[in-house]
């Protein structure tokens, strides 16, 4: 009788980077992943995807309650509701991406990666564009507000595109290490919504990047997400000149930050299916 012919898989070892050949004979499993996470999101809701808009929208209301009645804080010449929104409607998007990412591993993957073989930085990126169809829907919403407030767009808009990509980068990446990390470590996951918060608060989400000393204002835009929300702001309201050395400090580090997160997570993929 011929033998039938079989496959051994195995730990691949030595240094690894993004097997961009293999991702392309998986993409139709990452469209299903993104199409999955999408669909589990909304699953059974009654709002659907009016939840792109009630966080960012109610957590608007809030800071303008306390930051911009109360405590004052300074908006850059324009409506304080506006110039808040602009903000959350890009943290909104790159904090739920980070969330959900650095837990895919761990919970809605988790018998697909202990069954069957596939890249598992599938994983941890789906949620990065899956959360794309929350901030067009929460995107619409901003320029209606600005309509209502008689803001226009600058000719900057167009590069809202660039931004958006600034900010898959990092979440790609801060997704990728917190996934590995979440998948060995589960307490890393208790950490994560404290993370989170505390990085709102160190980027110009309720403050504009102005109270900042200029001297110090590259080191700050060290944090990758302070210049993606000052372009975002300066793009969309013309509050200020356009933070072009911020942007491309910023655009630096995100791009270190996902390729360190694609080094890591490659060196511990071949793990994942033993720790989780």
């Amino acid at each position: 009788m011929a033998t039938k012919p079989y496959f051994i898989i195995k730990r691949r070892k030595g240094w690894q980077f993004i097997d961009f050949q293999e991702l392309k004979h998986y993409r139709d499993l990452f469209y299903f992943l993104v199409i999955r996470d999408i669909k589990v999101r909304y699953k059974q809701t009654v709002l659907g995807g009016l939840w792109a808009i009630i966080q960012p929208f109610f957590m608007m209301v809030v800071f303008t309650l306390f930051f911009g009645r109360l405590a004052k804080v300074p908006s850059d010449g324009v409506p304080y509701p506006v110039f808040n929104f602009s903000a959350l409607v890009a943290w909104t998007y790159f904090a739920n991406a980070i969330t959900f990412s650095s837990n895919s591993l761990i919970q809605e993957n988790r018998a697909l990666i202990s069954k069957v073989y596939f890249p598992r930085i599938l994983a941890p990126l789906a949620p990065v564009i899956a959360f794309l169809l929350d901030f067009g829907i929460a995107f619409i919403i901003l320029l209606g507000m600005m309509l209502y407030y008689r803001i226009y767009p600058t000719i900057m808009v167009f590069i809202i595109p660039l931004l958006l990509l600034v900010t898959m980068l990092t979440a790609g990446g801060v997704g990728m290490i917190l996934a590995s990390l979440n998948a060995k470590y589960r307490d890393v996951r208790f950490t994560i919504q404290f993370l989170v918060q505390f990085w709102m608060f160190a980027s110009p989400v309720v403050y504009p990047a102005s109270l900042v000393p200029e001297n110090l204002r590259l080191i700050y835009a060290l944090n990758p997400m302070a210049g993606v929300i000052e372009g975002f702001r300066s793009a969309l309201l013309g509050t200020i000149t356009f933070p072009t050395e911020m942007l491309l400090v910023s655009t630096a580090v995100s791009i270190c930050l996902f390729l360190a997160g694609a080094i890591y997570f490659k060196q511990t993929e071949r793990y994942l299916a033993d720790v989780i």
